[in-house]
């Protein structure tokens, strides 16, 4: 199916709302399956249960290699490019990527591995995490990336988490300037990890490391004792493809369970509707794998897709500022996917780091992970994209799997901060506090989905009940994403943060991100978060940690300017009663700001602050801690 006009996307949306299982049951006709499904659709989401295309069996490496070595087998499906820009990238064409994932999987038979049992990688961005990711799926194993940023307990929790047989890592990784020592992380993690038997080294960094006889395994030496010749487990649509362990509001991490069928055919569609990808695209993701988009985005959908996709091993300002400028241009990309994070610090850097490149090639801009702001969104619709590359602003979840919200390219007319419209197929309902559905438009409520859609997660790894408690307990009958959200007079959407980085001041809900877009409209202000602290007569009061472009000769006068545009924007109700200037946030590798820690230091309690090694920069807390007002 393509969508190329809004009238083909308005007939889609009606079509998938009035008769999905016609719907997605047409769409997943367009993949290769050992057995068609014949059934579309199972669910009940009070218990929650949901199946999509229970009796098909089908093995989704086959859709992302085995089908396009007919037509495609010389085409890249990957380039590589590396940390240092001095280093050759590496073009991966299909045949060369089929044989290296077959290869890889018949290592992991080899030890033993099989249907069902997990596997746990911990890699940097290099092509063998992408091979290893579908060595696992290849042969019905399920993966569990754990983002090589992560500390040894929090890869340990995981591990012990799954239960997993075998952890794949390497001796280290390049980040920026950094050497980053994973194999001695991983020995750490794996005192207290009994159930990992081997563990597959690959050589990236040739740094010295310590390897336990009898269960360490240098990839390079294994791979030389297989083929390359391993058929695909045939896998039931229901069948474990992987989890992925995300933030839960209790600490404890939660491994999100996806399927096989209904996600091969939802983020394959998503992929081709929402950036509009057409044969001979470059597209390129700058996500890490370890995160959902990196799966979703980087590996399954593309490839699925038939696209070539770019992985990248770097950071945006390593050598430089213009380092993701440089790599648009060296390879002519076509499509780039980034964070609201990483534009906001490139727009600090000058624009000469962007001029002095050609990104003419760029034809879609892309953005995920938070909703951005509308400094952030003109900076890039301007010096990235020149005017002439729409946006695609997309909204989703590691529980949703796929793109739930955003712009289809070219076709939806864009609102800056809007995530605009919902895909096909996902139904999108409003509620208020009580629980009662909001209808027309021009309203603000808790955003959830009334619809089961094939991505979503199936449950929490061995635990169900915490699954339902969290997402299904809410509003009986609905999926209960979590955020808040506004849907304007046009019916277009936008997030407005975390329920629980919702502000109740004197009885009026405050939306975080509202007031955050605001302050960091001001001229002087790069980043803001702004929290909720108890207030003996408001109930709360808001507390705003703002990140400045330089440093502030008078504070109390930038105050006052951010305090006058607050209530010029959204209203007196809406002004800070205390504004902090710090030189940094405290956000997780992936650009998550951990608004819990900066409740707690704005409301003066510091002795539980909870784990604070997986922080990018965990001294930034002390930072803040000083200068708490």
């Amino acid at each position: 199916m393509e969508i190329r006009s809004l009238l083909q996307y308005h007939q889609a949306y009606k079509n998938s709302v009035e008769d999905p299982e016609k719907f997605w049951g047409d769409l997943s006709k367009g993949f290769l399956w050992h057995q068609e499904p014949s059934k579309i659709l199972d669910w009940d989401f009070k218990k929650p249960e949901v199946h999509w295309f229970s009796d098909g069996q089908l093995n989704i490496t086959e859709n992302c290699l085995d089908r396009h070595l007919i037509d495609k087998a010389d085409q890249t499906a990957i380039i590589w490019e590396p940390n240092d820009p001095g280093e050759a990238a590496q073009h991966i064409s299909y045949q060369q990527l089929f044989d290296r994932v077959c290869r890889f999987a018949n290592v992991l038979k080899r030890h033993g591995l099989g249907k069902g049992d997990r596997i746990c990688i911990y890699m940097p961005m290099v092509p063998e995490l992408a091979i290893a990711v579908l060595a696992c799926a290849r042969i019905g194993a399920v993966h569990s990336v754990v983002f090589a940023g992560f500390s040894s307990t929090a890869l340990a929790d995981r591990i012990n988490d799954a239960q997993c047989k075998m952890l794949i890592t390497a001796d280290g990784s390049f980040r920026g300037s950094k050497t980053i020592d994973l194999k001695g992380i991983a020995d750490e993690a794996l005192k207290r990890c009994s159930s990992v038997q081997h563990v597959v080294v690959f050589q990236r960094t040739k740094q010295d490391v310590s390897m336990e006889p009898g269960r360490d395994l240098w990839w390079h030496h294994e791979i030389e004792q297989v083929d390359s010749h391993c058929p695909a487990e045939v896998m039931n649509a229901e069948d474990l493809l992987f989890i992925l362990y995300t933030s839960g509001s209790t600490g404890k991490p939660k491994g999100m369970v996806h399927t096989c069928g209904g996600y091969m055919v939802y983020t394959t569609f998503t992929f081709k509707t929402v950036f509009q990808y057409q044969p001979g695209d470059l597209y390129w993701c700058t996500a890490d794998i370890g995160w959902i988009t990196g799966h979703s985005y980087i590996v399954y959908g593309p490839l699925a897709a038939g696209a070539t996709t770019l992985m990248f091993e770097g950071v945006p300002s390593y050598p430089d500022m213009g380092r993701f400028w440089e790599v648009v241009e060296k390879h002519q990309v076509n499509i780039f996917y980034t964070a609201p994070t990483a534009i906001r610090a490139l727009q600090k850097a000058d624009l000469s780091f962007v001029n002095k490149y050609d990104l003419s090639s760029l034809k879609t801009l892309g953005t995920v992970g938070e909703p951005i702001n509308e400094e952030a969104w003109n900076w890039y619709n301007q010096n990235i994209g020149k005017d002439n590359c729409p946006i695609v602003d997309t909204w989703w979840q590691t529980e949703t799997g796929g793109i739930m919200i955003s712009p289809i390219a070219g076709v939806t007319p864009l609102k800056p901060t809007y995530a605009t419209l919902p895909l096909p197929g996902v139904r999108l309902v409003l509620m208020d506090e009580s629980g009662s559905v909001i209808e027309d438009n021009d309203v603000e409520g808790r955003l959830c989905i009334g619809f089961p859609w094939p991505s979503m997660a199936r449950t929490i790894y061995g635990n169900h009940t915490r699954y339902r408690e969290t997402y299904f307990s809410a509003y009986e009958g609905y999926y209960f994403t979590g955020d808040g959200c506004k849907r304007d007079q046009d019916g277009y959407y936008r997030i407005t943060g975390r329920v629980d980085d919702v502000i109740i001041v004197s009885g009026h809900n405050l939306g975080t991100a509202e007031i955050e877009s605001v302050i960091d409209e001001h001229e002087k202000v790069i980043e803001t978060a702004v929290v909720g602290f108890p207030h003996d007569i408001k109930g709360n009061a808001i507390y705003a940690y703002a990140i400045t472009r330089e440093m502030v000769e008078n504070e109390d006068q930038l105050r006052s300017e951010i305090l006058s545009l607050v209530s010029e924007t959204i209203g007196p109700i809406a002004k800070p009663d205390k504004i902090q200037f710090v030189p940094g946030l405290p956000k997780t590798r992936s650009g998550k700001i951990m608004r819990r820690i900066l409740r707690k230091i704005a409301s003066h309690e510091y002795e539980d602050l909870g784990d604070i090694s997986t922080l990018l920069d965990p001294s930034i807390v002390e930072e803040i801690k000083k200068g708490v007002l």
